[in-house]
This record gives C-alpha cells, structure tokens and sequence, in this order.
C-alpha cells in the first residue's frame, strides 16, 4: 500500500498556482560554517571585512570532498554566532551585516556559447564543485560527486515530483525557470553524450506539463529532452520509484541510478548546474514554501539563503491560532523538526510547515501489520521496533533496516500512534555499530 497525495489538516496544496513572492531579505544574513556533512571548515574572513556577493568566504571540509562556501549578500562581516542548523544541531554561523547594494563579486562572469561549447566533462564538474553545487530537493549531497561517476550513462532524469504534502517548490518553480531546467538538462546531455533525457513530473499536473512541453515543441524539438508522467502516489519521488515509473528498472537495494546507466537530479539542482556553467554564478537563494495549519498566508517564497526562519514567519503573516507550534524544515513525512525559532534557511531547505500541535495519545501495538503493509522497501517495521526494544542487535541486523528510507509512512498509517519511524532510525545507527 503506497500513499496517495491528499489534502492534509485542512490546507489545499495549491500554492503553485501562486507566484513566488520575494521574501524580504533581512539586515543580517547567517552563513552556516559546518554542516551534518562537513563537520569542520577554514574560514577566509574575519570581524569587519568587506565581503561581495558570491564570495567564496571558506571551506567545508567533509569526509572525503571540500565544499566552498559562498556569501549570499554583500556587506560586513560582523562575527560568528552558533543558531540551529537545519540538521537539528547548534553550528557555527558566519553573521554578515547586508549592506543591501548586492554587489556582486568579480569572479561571477558570464561565459559565451563559445566558451561552454568548448567546455570538457571534466571542466564542467570542476565549475559545478566551485560553485559549491549540491543536491537541492533536501539531500545537500555534492553534485560534483554525483556527476563524476565511471558508470556509462544511458538516461537522464530531471526529479520534479514533489510528492509530499505541502510542499510545491518544484511545481512553482517549473513554471518560472523552464530555461534553466531545460538548458542545465542539455548541459548534462553534452556531459555524458546522451540524447534520452526525461523531465519527471507527476500526471496530476497538467498546466506544468503542457507549458513545458510547448516550450520543448518550439524551442528544443530535437533535443532528445520528453516529458515522463509519473504517478500520483507517495513516495513517487523516491529515486527508486521514480527510475520504475520512468524507465520500468527495477532497483536493488543498496544500488545507485548510476549503475544501471541512470543520472537523476533534482529540477532546481539542474537548474543550479546551468547558472554554474552560464553565469559562474553559486546559488544564493532559492524556492521555499511555508504551508501548515499553523501559519495565516502560506505562500511561496524566493528566499535568500541564510534567512533566519522567523522573518520567513512573519512573511507568511505570522503564526496562526494559540496552539503551540511545530516547526518543520522540509516536507511533513521526511522532514526534520526543529528544536526552536532560532533556525536558518540554508540553500538545501526546501520548505517550512507551521503546525499547530495535536498531541495524540500513543497506545499499545496490535500488530495489526499498517506498517508492513505501507513500507515500500518491504520491510518489517513492527518487527525492527521489537527488535530495538529488546535491544536485540543480531535482529536488527537480520531485519535490514539499513535498507529504510525514512519515507515516514511506517508513523503515518500506525493505528496505535506509534512513532515507528524513529524506532527504525534507531535500528540503523544500531546496525551500523
């Protein structure tokens, strides 16, 4: 049994058919130091330095990459301060006063046709990496390491599902940027010397699909770039549904799209590979939606990235009702909740869902199986819950929970209340010992 997408709490997925407004950008930008992936970082600016926008003003240094990081305003460097990641941990932050004139720095130049027609494979991945590009549908996971893959390629495709409530960032997103979808996706054709290539957008949406099929017929009729029509279930954005619904492959656990001669990014992650190429150019803002019951005007937003979430609050016209919040970062079955107020829009948040708390009381497992029944990798979540409870570790591992998603919906369909998910997120790090 899979999810089917559904109005949730009394707020219709909509937003899409709204422009994104302009967030407004605040006086202080916050520029995280180190993150769930890089636990340490080099630091290139200090107190009352000058910095430009797009200004590489560090490193992070992961496990086996560097990632550059970028200032998204131009202003003063004033000092470094700790507030919430989106990971859920206190981190360093780099607090920047904005001086509100974007003056952009010298190494954002725009390169001709000439010059990205000229471009190698290899160049190209060297630009991605400097530009510091990431996985922007919430993974955060280096592009450039995705793309420099051995594997031959055989097919491209572009992840513009969104499949969880609330969230419409993508949806939006496809409507305003087809030019930069459509040319970083040709981009990433002339990478890998590969004519199929297949946007991904879920059949329920047919305005986005008509615009940008019009847009492929008179613009890039030859360009080997289609439109998938992909299902309307949850987790239909999963890698593994998609590459099913896609391209009929059926992928084993543990493998990547790359091994069966698959290349998937997200649309607004391609959409940054092309402002890379074309313009030097890292991303400094992005999509955001702020959707839940707990929030009067949930809209879409372009937010610059570094945002404190309160001025997103107040943006969407402030809390609504006295219940206590709930503040998530990302979609409501996958995303990460929030310890406080105190947290920052980084460039790999898609969205924040205001809700209004409903305590439900949580009552004894009946083994009544929901939650077998709803796991897409067939596992057994009761089982692994059991399993944890008992501290059992040679179960655990038998029961591969290694192999989980985290799609969430184990917690969703639980008749008892049961946060199952967080039992299985247990077992993993069990497993791993």
């Amino acid at each position: 049994m899979i999810a089917k997408t559904k109005k949730i709490g009394g707020t219709d997925n909509l937003l899409s058919r709204r422009p994104a407004i302009p967030a407004p950008i605040p006086d202080f930008i916050y520029i995280a130091v180190n993150n769930a992936r890089c636990p340490s970082a080099d630091i290139f600016v200090k107190e009352g330095d000058h910095v430009n926008l797009c200004q590489v003003i560090g490193v992070r240094h992961g496990p086996f990459f560097d990632q550059p990081i970028h200032s998204t305003v131009s202003g003063t460097m004033v000092k470094i301060e700790k507030h919430y990641h989106r990971c859920g941990k206190l981190v360093d932050f780099m607090k920047i006063e904005n001086d509100h004139l974007d003056t952009l720095d010298p190494s954002v130049v725009d390169r001709t046709p000439e010059q990205v027609e000229a471009l190698t494979k290899d160049e190209m991945i060297q630009i991605i990496k400097d530009c510091a590009c990431v996985g922007l549908g919430g993974s955060g996971f280096p592009t450039y390491i995705k793309l420099q893959t051995k594997e031959k390629i055989d097919h491209i495709l572009i992840n513009g599902i969104e499949c969880e409530p609330y969230l419409d960032t993508d949806q939006r997103y496809m409507m305003d940027h087809a030019k930069e979808i459509i040319g970083g996706t040709m981009l990433l054709q002339k990478m890998y010397g590969v004519k199929d290539a297949r946007i991904c957008i879920k059949e329920t949406h047919p305005e986005i699909i008509n615009d940008l099929q019009a847009i492929l017929d008179k613009h890039y009729k030859d360009s080997g770039i289609t439109i998938a029509k992909m299902k309307n279930f949850y987790p239909q954005g999963w890698e593994v549904a998609m590459v099913k619904t896609a391209l009929g492959i059926d992928m084993e656990p543990g493998k990547i799209p790359p091994m069966y001669g698959i290349m998937n990014v997200n649309v607004t992650t391609v959409a940054s590979i092309y402002l890379a190429i074309w313009n030097n150019r890292p991303v400094t803002e992005r999509y955001m939606s702020v959707n839940g019951n707990g929030i009067n005007a949930p809209s879409n937003f372009v937010v610059r990235v570094g945002t404190p979430v309160i001025n997103l609050v107040h943006a969407a016209g402030g809390y609504k009702g006295e219940e206590k919040k709930i503040l998530i970062f990302g979609g409501p079955m996958m995303g990460a909740a929030l310890p406080n107020e105190d947290c920052i829009a980084t460039k790999t948040v898609t969205s924040l869902i205001v809700m209004n708390e409903s305590k439900k009381p949580e009552a004894p497992c009946i083994r009544c199986g929901s939650c077998v029944l709803s796991c897409p990798q067939h596992l057994q979540p009761v089982l692994i819950m059991e399993a944890v409870k008992a501290m059992n570790k040679e179960n655990i591992k038998a029961l591969k929970p290694l192999n989980c998603m985290e799609c969430g919906l184990c917690t969703y369909s639980c008749t008892s209340g049961i946060r199952v998910t967080d039992f299985v997120r247990r077992a993993k790090i069990i497993a791993k010992l």
